[in-house]
């Protein structure tokens, strides 16, 4: 099993509300309901059961939570990446020649007279 799905499913799991989870590990939510879909997938057998009082673990859900909380606790932490300090390069304005040879003319071309 995929190290980061077990991590989204433990805060899922601690948190029994998919928003607050996301918000806490910091990602988006449409990436935990992926991330817990895949893992559902992946046991066979739903892990929540959401019902309009609430999100509950299933006995899957709990027994999986066990052995997830083990095996994230052993793994490494998750490399940061580190911050764009750069901006967005800019793309030059012109016909695609590249800015070193602007105002060159093109090779095996004519140039035109003035």
């Amino acid at each position: 099993m995929n190290i980061t799905l077990l991590r989204h499913f433990v805060a899922a799991a601690e948190e029994l509300h998919f928003p607050r989870a996301a918000i806490k590990i910091n990602i988006p939510l449409a990436m935990m309901n992926s991330s817990i879909a895949k893992l559902e997938a992946e046991v066979g057998q739903p892990l929540f059961t959401r019902t309009s009082e609430g999100t509950r673990l299933t006995k899957v859900g709990a027994a999986l939570l066990v052995d997830a909380r083990a095996e994230v606790a052993a793994a490494p932490p998750p490399v940061k990446k580190p911050a764009n300090t750069g901006g967005k390069a800019k793309a030059s304005k012109g016909k695609g020649r590249a800015p070193a040879v602007k105002g060159e003319p093109k090779p095996y071309k004519n140039r035109q007279g003035r």
